[in-house]
């Protein structure tokens, strides 16, 4: 393997930085299968820290549709969209998108 580094060494990084990306990939991947496999992330009840994304993961609904009911666009939201950050986007309570999105929640099931 050294031979082949110091003879190409720019196929040599090449396989190297492929090899340590495809690592990265099948790690979050098995991660992810992992964390969604538990029962206890599905239909998890929402709250201030969770965004519309994991929402609609926990419960299998539409993600876009949940936006949607939410009045959101990725330009309304700094940084992630946390259900607080939309909260204070949209200048109400916490308690009251949480209410809407318990009220979509029950409307798609």
């Amino acid at each position: 393997m050294l031979a082949l580094f110091k003879r190409h060494p720019i196929a040599g990084t090449g396989f190297v930085l492929a090899t340590v990306a495809t690592l990265f990939f099948a790690f979050q991947l098995i991660a992810g299968a992992i964390y969604w496999a538990d029962p206890e992330h599905r239909n998890q009840p929402p709250a201030g820290w969770m965004t519309p994304a994991y929402i609609s993961h926990s419960w299998d609904i539409d993600n876009r549709a949940l936006r949607d009911h939410l009045g959101i666009t990725r330009d309304d939201v700094k940084g992630r969209p946390t259900l607080k950050r939309i909260a204070e986007a949209k200048g109400v309570s916490v308690a009251e998108v949480i209410e809407e999105v318990n009220a979509f929640l029950d409307q798609a099931k």
